[in-house]
């Protein structure tokens, strides 16, 4: 059953929004009667038929509904963001469909790029969304300045990553069932400075093993190792 993403579905016309509907009209050719899947993006998980159906707009009617609840624990992730806007595009993509929670993009002293173009991870994000089946959508967070951002920071546990073998390995200290916040830093890595700023803020430096990763491999793994330490 082919998946669409409706925002606040509940307090809305039962419409598809424009894009949404221009892919289900002239895309995939769904006519009047023809039974679709809903996700709002919060866990909600709605069967629908189609009522109306044209270029302009997709009417539907709900059929039946399931909340799918919260995991017991939750993934932020607080990366720089690469030279390579493809990348990151590439990255949003992979850590929607293993369900990461929340990504925050940070400005950082070696940074290789200062703006991004949210909309499109956006769109990314919500392609994964319905492609993997996953009724949670991955919030994305504006650019923000790295100190600002760690002083604001509450999870559970907190672990900076950086290139410094001497470091535990993240796999060793994870704690299931608790909100963990990831800091992963540009290719040119965090500052000395940044690096005692995030232990000061209660971060703990961690290593992702021997080999350097590529910023958004390194953002993969350790979302990876997290989820692994939870599920299995």
């Amino acid at each position: 059953m082919t998946v669409f993403y409706k925002k606040d579905l509940v307090n809305s016309p039962n419409r598809l929004d424009e894009e949404e509907a221009k892919h289900c009209f002239q895309v995939l050719r769904h006519q009047s009667g023809d039974q679709i899947m809903l996700f709002d993006g919060k866990g909600g998980k709605y069967r629908a038929v189609l009522t109306q159906v044209s270029k302009k707009f997709c009417e539907f009617d709900i059929l039946s509904s399931e909340q799918i609840p919260e995991k017991p624990f939750s993934i932020h992730l607080a990366i720089a963001p690469t030279k390579n806007a493809d990348r990151m595009e590439w990255m949003i993509e992979k850590l929607c469909e293993i369900g990461v929670d929340k990504v925050t993009l940070i400005s950082t002293r070696h940074s290789e790029r200062k703006k991004l173009r949210l909309d499109r991870l956006e769109k990314k994000a919500i392609s994964a969304m319905k492609q993997s089946g996953n009724p949670f959508l991955l919030q994305l967070n504006e650019l923000t300045d790295f100190q600002e951002f760690i002083s604001g920071c509450t999870s559970q546990q907190k672990v900076i990553a950086h290139v410094d073998n001497a470091h535990r390995h993240l796999a060793d200290v994870l704690e299931p069932k608790k909100s963990i916040t990831i800091l992963i830093g540009p290719e040119g890595d965090f500052s000395k400075e940044e690096v005692d700023m995030a232990s000061q803020s209660g971060f703990m430096a961690v290593s992702l093993g021997n080999n350097t990763l590529r910023t958004e491999t390194a953002g993969l793994v350790a979302c990876c190792m997290v989820n692994f330490k939870n599920l299995f």
